[in-house]
């Protein structure tokens, strides 16, 4: 057993996951994070945990954003858009974050992630292909 959920999706990154399994292990790492922050929001450390996970989001939305904009990239057009604009939503929000802290600000963020990953992890019916 894990003391702590982040080494749990830490050590999965060892093993072999598809890419689906691997987004939504980084999406669900991702929330774990910030879910921290909000916890332990006036404990010692916060403003650091705090930029680092936020970093963290920040990096891994920037990579979905960059593979989102792939021209042979196998999702609908009309669903990378709208993960685009997501991702857009997500930015700003961070950007406000980083500006003016508050564990508020980190629901949407959390929220978005885990659903994602949460939808990843379902598995395609036939008729989905």
């Amino acid at each position: 057993m894990y003391a702590n959920p982040l080494q749990m999706y830490e050590s999965v990154s060892k093993t072999t996951l598809s890419g689906r399994d691997i987004e939504a292990a980084v999406l669900t790492k991702a929330a774990l994070k910030l879910r921290e922050c909000q916890k332990g929001w006036d404990q010692a450390g916060r403003k650091d945990r705090l930029q680092k996970a936020l970093k963290f989001n920040q990096r891994m939305w920037s990579v979905f954003q960059g593979e989102l904009g792939r021209e042979d990239n196998p999702l609908p057009k009309p669903l990378r858009r709208d993960l685009l604009r997501l991702s857009a939503f997500i930015d700003k929000r961070i950007l406000e974050t980083m500006a003016h802290p508050s564990p508020e600000k980190l629901n949407a963020i959390i929220e978005i992630n885990q659903n994602i990953a949460a939808g990843l992890r379902q598995q395609p019916t036939a008729s989905d292909n």
